[in-house]
């Protein structure tokens, strides 16, 4: 049992009494370790147990010494310069015996003195330490002589081996990037390990992470997708990464940050530090070696593990594969977990089963379920509650059972949006001029316009229309013939093809009069349907391109499987009709007007 404190400053005779003025730093030195006594020895203290202070008092701040008038021409020689600077001959010898512990440890030469370097902070406290030691100890001693750098370097060595971290602390500062405080907390976590096995894990750490990025794998998307989109109680797993991801999100560069290890790795080890608890061999690489069996790429690894760094805990046949099964072997594991790692916590795993029991009530076919689970994951993050509100929200406009499950199906991201942000681009469509029912229709037909912006895509879209020549009052017809168009790249698309348009010989009015008359125009590649079509109309059938203008539905059918072969059958009967006459009809009106020998009149 340790002395209790009042025994403590019952000072015996044959302890060493200190001058009243380091009374306060005596005082604090019981407080923070009551068992330790400043033993006597020929009226000297021994240096080891004045440093053992030190070893207690480690978590205070580094701090610079400054010259004061009232110092004692009897102080130590100072090791900080006028200019208020370390003295580097200092440094460098504390540097060494830095170096020295670690090597001392197991760590090779080259790298303790990389670490020694990288590790300024923690040399820094040493160096505060001994200089603390150096004005308490040397102000009881009338005897003052120059200390040595040899010296200097020996009392360094001392005061860090009696820190008592093995050289854990600098190590962890420079290879890791913590901060001292956090350096000292993980330490003493990992006061088992040796320098070398820490070492070699956070190497291994590190290559897994942060080597060959090719910035290919979107991670900082991924998480603030995943973020955004959670809407359900959290187990203390995704809790902790949920935290690990806002560290890196505060940071100036935010989330792009997390795919750096100089931006990253620290904030990884202060919210895992039992990372560095994990065998290597038994335990990180088989969780590597097992996530490439189940289909994830190599270079793709890094992103599962940075956006839930808790699988490295997680056993591989008692808690993994079990999990695996419960989503099913036709749901492609590898991929589902590449795009929303958190689908192995508990918490997300019971949601899971909840949304399927709601699907399975609302009558969802189970495809549909499983195709929207498989594109877009991330929908299990999302709470019940809210997939209640959105449906009921699309059944509001008219959307029947059978579009709906379609939605599902293929554009599951709908059910994800805000009420707010559906309302908002319903309310835009409806003054445009669109009625209820045609809204509806767009959300069966095109559900990615509700998930667009207003003034970033919609807005524009209108505008392009507007200026190409289209009234206002068609624009709602415009619309419902091809509401795709909203989805349409401007620049990309619709511009493009408005410009080959001029070029064959339309005016800017026809092009106009084409699009309200047949609004899909826009939305046809330029080389695989407008170029061959136009070409065979004007040099295979030798027809005026103002046939198109009155018929530009033309550009809708198959070239090879109803344009020529009708062209070609009325060519052979030398029968000349219009576009609309020639691809209008039906197979059976057709071959009745045109195959049966008596051609309607043109």
């Amino acid at each position: 049992m340790p002395p209790s404190t009042s025994s403590l400053f019952q000072v015996p005779s044959n302890w060493l009494v200190l001058p009243a003025h380091h009374s306060t730093r005596l005082h604090r030195c019981f407080l923070l370790t009551p068992q330790f006594h400043l033993q006597h020895s020929d009226q000297l203290c021994t240096y080891r147990h004045l440093a053992d202070y030190f070893h207690h008092d480690s978590h205070r701040s580094p701090r610079r010494r400054h010259s004061s008038s009232s110092s004692s021409s009897s102080s130590p020689p100072s090791i900080t310069s006028d200019d208020g600077y370390e003295d580097e001959k200092h440094k460098q010898a504390a540097r060494e015996a830095v170096s020295e512990i670690l090597q001392e440890n197991g760590v090779s030469e080259e790298e303790s003195n990389e670490i020694a370097i990288k590790a300024p902070k923690y040399l820094e406290m040493l160096m505060d330490s001994v200089r603390d030691l150096d004005e308490l100890f040397q102000s009881t001693n009338s005897s003052n002589t120059s200390s040595s750098l040899s010296s200097y370097k020996k009392r360094v060595f001392e005061m860090g081996k009696q820190k008592g971290d093995k050289g854990l602390v600098p190590l962890l500062e420079s290879m890791v990037g913590l901060p001292l405080p956090s350096a000292i907390h993980i330490a003493r976590y990992l006061s088992a390990h040796t320098p070398p096995s820490l070492l070699h894990k956070v190497k291994y750490l590190k290559e897994i992470l942060f080597s060959n990025v090719d910035g290919k794998v979107p991670i900082a998307s991924s998480a603030q997708r995943m973020m955004l989109h959670l809407s359900v109680p959290v187990d203390e797993d995704v809790q902790q990464t949920l935290s690990f991801l806002e560290k890196i999100q505060a940071r100036r560069g935010g989330l792009h940050l997390l795919g750096s290890g100089d931006g990253s790795f620290r904030y990884l080890i202060e919210s895992f530090p039992r990372l560095l608890l994990l065998s290597v061999e038994s335990h990180m690489k088989p969780m590597v070696d097992f996530l490439r069996y189940i289909g994830v790429p190599k270079d793709c690894v890094r992103s599962i593990l940075l956006l839930y760094p808790p699988i490295l805990f997680y056993d591989i046949e008692k808690e993994i594969k079990p999990r695996r099964q419960v989503y099913g072997d036709d749901m492609e594991f590898g991929k589902l977990l590449l795009k929303y790692p958190w689908i192995l916590s508990t918490s997300i795993l019971k949601n899971y089963e909840e949304i399927l029991t709601f699907f399975y009530a609302e009558k969802v076919a189970v495809v549909s379920i499983r195709r929207a689970i498989k594109g877009l994951p991330v929908l299990l993050g999302c709470s019940v509650g809210k997939l209640k509100l959105m449906i009921q929200q699309l059944r509001e406009l008219g959307v029947t059972e059978k579009m709906l499950h379609q939605v599902i199906g293929t554009s599951p991201q709908l059910l994800m949006q805000k009420p707010r942000e559906l309302c908002q681009v319903v309310m835009y469509l409806k003054g445009l001029g669109l009625e209820d029912e045609s809204v509806g229709r767009m959300v069966g037909r095109c559900p990615e316009i509700f998930m667009t912006n207003i003034d970033k895509t919609l807005k524009k879209k209108v505008e392009f229309l507007l200026e190409l020549g289209v009234s206002r009052k068609h624009l709602p017809r415009v619309i419902r013939k091809y509401p795709e168009l909203f989805v349409c790249d401007v620049n990309n698309s619709m511009l493009p093809r408005m410009m080959y348009l001029l070029k064959i010989g339309l005016s800017k009015r026809e092009i106009a009069f084409m699009v309200g008359r047949f609004s899909p125009l826009l939305g046809y590649s330029i080389e695989e349907v407008l170029r061959p079509k136009y070409e065979f109309l004007v040099k295979g059938m030798q027809k005026p391109l103002e046939e198109v203008v009155e018929y530009p539905r033309y550009f809708s059918y198959s070239l090879e499987k109803k344009i020529k072969p009708r062209f070609w059958a009325l060519k052979d009967r030398n029968c000349e009709c219009s576009l609309k006459d020639m691809l209008g009809k039906n197979d059976e009106e057709f071959a009745a007007d045109y195959m049966s020998g008596n051609p309607p009149p043109s």
